[in-house]
């Protein structure tokens, strides 16, 4: 007769609980990082969020149709304590145009790495004769979460390489650490807060879109170039779109008190090229 524990790590009830607490966190971050998409307005982290969105839905769901097979709600969401509604509430708190950086090392310097071990232990504690089919979600999970950090930590380098990026990444993560720490983690069990490194299996190749992507000045016609540098000065031209007879132009302006962004509308006259507004849609202190 075989001596092998059948029994799990968790009672039922604990590990309904546990399933509740993932599904909380993985359903919470998906509404965050939903949320945000619309005011990032860097274009790799833009694609980046909104196909990780996708998996934390799918994570979601497949942890609340779990339930119903531990005896349990389908699709129900449980935080562990108030503590840690608190860390989401400061993870998404950042929700300034300018504040990509830290959108991006929360979720991807601070939750995602927790998730993945948490998942890591969880997995490696699940009994493979008992829990086959919580093993088959963590591993879903987990090796989806190690991709998110792998993509999510390469589009934040590019990000951080800007003025003071490095020091307001570090101080943001800093300060989610030790909320998610109060936490206690997103299962309310952690004595010590775990963070998985962000080189550990995850292949980000999939999830990295426009990585590179960079304005090519050739787009501008020529007269409508000599306009905005006329108009400009030293202006750099940052991007062009058409809407119908108009051009709106982004120039970038740098100063001794920082960087500007400001955005034309323009529209031609005979041979001319006119300006119809002028507005700076964006300010990075030096």
């Amino acid at each position: 007769m075989s001596d092998h524990r059948l029994a799990g790590q968790h009672s039922v009830e604990a590990s309904a609980r546990l399933v509740r607490n993932y599904r909380y966190a993985e359903e919470r971050l998906m509404r965050v990082m939903a949320g945000w998409i619309a005011l990032t307005p860097e274009l790799p982290a833009k694609l980046v969020l909104g196909r990780h969105v996708w998996d934390c839905a799918q994570h979601a769901d497949a942890w609340g149709r779990r339930l119903p097979e531990l005896r349990a709600p389908a699709q129900q969401s449980e935080p562990p304590n108030g503590t840690a509604v608190a860390f989401f509430d400061l993870l998404e708190s950042v929700d300034g145009r300018g504040q990509t950086v830290e959108r991006l090392t929360g979720v991807y310097r601070v939750l995602k790495p927790h998730l993945a071990a948490v998942y890591a232990a969880h997995l490696a504690k699940a009994n493979a004769v008992y829990e086959p089919p919580t093993r088959r979600i963590l591993e879903r999970c987990l090796s989806e979460e190690r991709r998110h950090v792998a993509a999510g930590t390469t589009v934040l380098a590019r990000l951080v390489s800007g003025p003071g990026g490095q020091r307001r990444g570090d101080e943001w993560c800093d300060r989610l650490a030790q909320a998610l720490h109060a936490a206690r983690g997103v299962t309310g069990e952690e004595t010590e807060l775990t963070l998985e490194a962000p080189t550990n299996g995850g292949d980000a190749r999939r999830d990295l879109v426009a990585l590179d992507s960079a304005f090519d000045p050739a787009r501008v016609p020529a007269d409508l170039a000599r306009a905005v540098a006329a108009h400009y000065g030293d202006g750099e031209v940052v991007a062009i779109a058409r809407i119908g007879e108009y051009r709106l132009v982004k120039v970038r302006r740098i100063a001794a008190t920082g960087a500007s962004i400001l955005q034309s509308q323009w529209r031609r006259a005979g041979d001319e090229w006119r300006i119809v507004s002028d507005d700076v849609v964006r300010t990075d202190p030096g």
